[in-house]
Order: C-alpha cells, then sequence, then structure tokens
C-alpha cells in the first residue's frame, strides 16, 4: 500500500499535546496558538516528538476490530503480542529475545522511573550522558538519586562519548547505574558496537547497571545499523535492562504501551517487584491490539515513512546550506529529530527562543532541557509533511535575516 505522508492526520479537538497544549509553569496548558484565526498567524508545533503521519492501515484495522469486541476490562499480555515483539527484534535487529524476558509497563518514562526506584538508593548516583532527553533528569531527581554527568563531546561536527571521563565517574563506588541512550536523542547518533562494548566493559568492571533506552531503535536513517545493547554478548546482557516501544516508530504514544526487557533473571525479578511496588501491571487492550499489529504487519508503512524523513532531512540541509549558514545541521544518524547548532547566531538563551517563537512562530524545544551543553542549539521534529517543513524554514531565514 502506498501512504500519503504529504497529509496532517491531526484534527483539533482531540487534546493533543503537540497541537493543543504547550508547555508551562505548572505542566501542560491548553494553547490555540496553532489555530489560523482572525488574522493571526498559525504557529508551527515541531517540539513533541510525535509524528504528524496517518498511523499504518493494519493498525488502524486492528483498533477498530478491537474497539468492536464490547469487554474492556483488565488485560494483560498474549501469546500472540509476545510473538510479535519477539519477532520484531529478530527480524529487524537480529536480537533474539525470550518471551518471559518481557514485561508490559506504560511507557518508557513511567519504566525509567520505576527502575532508578528499584535499582538505587537516595544519594547514589547514575550517569547521562549529555546533551540528553530531558526526562532522563526528571527521573533522577524524582527518586532522590544524584545526576552525574559525563558529557558527550562534539567533535567536527559529530557526537562522541567521552570514555576516560567515563571510566572515572564510574569508578565511584556510590554510581550505581547509567542511562544509555541508544540511539542518541537529541544529537541522532548510532552508537557502534564498539562503542557499546567499551561502554559496557567500563560499566560492567565498576559494577555500574546500564539501563538503556532504546525507544528509537527502529528509526534508522542513511543505512545506519542499530545495534542492540543485551546482543553485544552474555556479559553485557546479564547487566542490562532494555526499555523498548513502537510508540515511537510507529506514532504509538498515547497507546501507552512499553516492554522492559531482562535477559537477566536475577535482575527479572527486581524488575517484576518494582512493577508490583509500583502498582505497574497489566497493559492497555488497545495499545496491545496497537502493537501487534504494527510489529507483525507495519514494516511496509515504516519503510515508506523512514525513506519520507530521510528526505526531510535532505531538505532542511540544503535549505540551510544555501540560506542559513550560520544554523549547522548536525545530520541525524536516527530518528526525526534533528539537531541544530544556532551557537554561530550570537543569540543568548532568551534571544533564542525570541527568534524561534516569536519572530519565525515555531515551537521547537529549546537546546538547553537537554542539559547545559544544549545551549545555543534547538530540537525540530521533522516528522511532519514537507510543506509544514519548508514553511518552517522559510519562517525562520525570515526571522534571521540578511
Amino acid at each position: 500500500m502506498k501512504y500519503d505522508f504529504d497529509r496532517i492526520a491531526t484534527p483539533r479537538g482531540i487534546g493533543s499535546v503537540k497541537w493543543e497544549h504547550r508547555k508551562g509553569e505548572n505542566g501542560l496548558e491548553a494553547w490555540d496558538a496553532t489555530e489560523e484565526k482572525n488574522g493571526r498567524r498559525q504557529v508551527l508545533p515541531m517540539w513533541v516528538a510525535d509524528m504528524d503521519f496517518a498511523i499504518a492501515e493494519p493498525i488502524r484495522r486492528a483498533l477498530a476490530a478491537r474497539a468492536n469486541i464490547p469487554s474492556l476490562g483488565y488485560t494483560y499480555r498474549t501469546d500472540a503480542y509476545l510473538s510479535a515483539v519477539t519477532g520484531w527484534m529478530r527480524r529487524r535487529h537480529g536480537w533474539t529475545v525470550e518471551p518471559d524476558w518481557i514485561a508490559m509497563a506504560p511507557g518508557v518514562v513511567p519504566s525509567l522511573n520505576m527502575l532508578v526506584r528499584t535499582f538505587t538508593q537516595p544519594g547514589d548516583g547514575v550517569i547521562l550522558q549529555p546533551p540528553v532527553y530531558h526526562p532522563f533528569y526528571m527521573v533522577i531527581d524524582n527518586n532522590d538519586a544524584r545526576v552525574v554527568r559525563n558529557p558527550l563531546r562534539l567533535v567536527d561536527g559529530r557526537y562522541e562519548m567521552d570514555f576516560d571521563d567515563l571510566e572515572a565517574k564510574a569508578a565511584d563506588p556510590a554510581v550505581k547505574m547509567l542511562l544509555l541512550c541508544s540511539p542518541h536523542n537529541p544529537v541522532g547518533r548510532v552508537w557502534s558496537e564498539a562503542e557499546l562494548s567499551r561502554l559496557g566493559e567500563i560499566c560492567n568492571r565498576h559494577e555500574v547497571l546500564v539501563v538503556a533506552d532504546e525507544l528509537h531503535a527502529d528509526l534508522m536513517l542513511y543505512g545506519s545499523v542499530f545495534q542492540p545493547y543485551a546482543a553485544l554478548g552474555q556479559a553485557f546482557a546479564d547487566n542490562t535492562v532494555v526499555c523498548s516501544a513502537a510508540s515511537k516508530t510507529f506514532s504509538l504514544a498515547g497507546m501507552h504501551t512499553a516492554n522492559i526487557i531482562t535477559p537477566n533473571p536475577a535482575l527479572r525479578e527486581q524488575v517484576a517487584a518494582g512493577l508490583r511496588k509500583a502498582a505497574m501491571f497489566g497493559s492497555n487492550p488497545f495499545g496491545a491490539a496497537a502493537v501487534q499489529a504494527a510489529y507483525d504487519e507495519g514494516e511496509d508503512w515504516l519503510e515508506q515513512a523512514l525513506a519520507y524523513i530521510q528526505g526531510n532531512v535532505d531538505f532542511m540541509a540544503e535549505f540551510l546550506a544555501e540560506h542559513l549558514p550560520q544554523i549547522r545541521l548536525i545530520k541525524p544518524q536516527a530518528t526525526y529529530l534533528v539537531w541544530l547548532d544556532c551557537r554561530a547566531l550570537g543569540l543568548d538563551q532568551a534571544q533564542l527562543e525570541d527568534l524561534t517563537l516569536n519572530k519565525a512562530g515555531l515551537y521547537l524545544d529549546e537546546g538547553y532541557i537537554f542539559g547545559e551543553e544544549g545551549a545555543g542549539f534547538e530540537r525540530i521534529n521533522v516528522a511532519c509533511p514537507r510543506a509544514i517543513l519548508a514553511d518552517a524554514m522559510h519562517r525562520l531565514a525570515n526571522a534571521v535575516g540578511p
């Protein structure tokens, strides 16, 4: 089936976080600036990591079929669901996952929150590699643990891990965990087998548990190949808990369905205990149906979506090179989130936000929310119709001026 990615699939009035809300002082607040009315220019929301594309037809059919069943009581994972997950991991990534390794959860961020609570004590250190997905800081702070920073290094337009610094930080006996973002959000790196192995060797040597957020694993661009952390070898599998979901791959975030994959039986028992303490049990019946259909029948849609997204990245890169050379695109190897280096504009934090939001009419994610290393950067979601992206780029160029 040929899919149309040039059409926005999100109507108003459904409570969309991306299109109907913005970040306020006390959380999300309703916002109508993304609507064109009374001569006001529409703000383009390109922040939340949702695609603007219609979901795959097999998922839509599966949801419709589930809605026709007049029972919405408590549900739990089925053999068919587990088969869909294990089959996807095997086909897509060459990773053999046993069904009993899988626990269901309502999302990756809730899972990370539970895992920090389960495997650390107040005051323990948790290593992050900033600039990194901002909820990582939240799940550490929520549980009275301590952020230990192992910043990435930007070398010739490519982010790299600082292994010497990682070794020094991991050697602290109070450091108990590393949250690995793989592929990395927001910088778009796909970590190589060599990089992951070196990280894992350091963590194993110092008994630091690796919790791998592999949420963007399926969104490979430009021929990149994803390496599952737990598939590096037994020593690595024994010291990891992996968080995975179809939510970014197939734009199913609202289904609140994720998987925690734990190969090590001893760690798996602790994960199960943590889930019970957090009252995280059962599954969303529609989420399970959507994920099962996505993994069993959604690959064609995904391949088309990735080709379109890659075309969007190429379009943006060409536009910036021609019209806005002051803004440097960090070319992503994965994800549909593009990291823009705006430091050459010479603006401070408030001025850069004023430029993007008030002058250009673009609601982006400010780089500083990913850590101090993100100051002067912007994260933009390019999983949208190309016409919207073109509009955004022209707005940005006009706002910056000659």
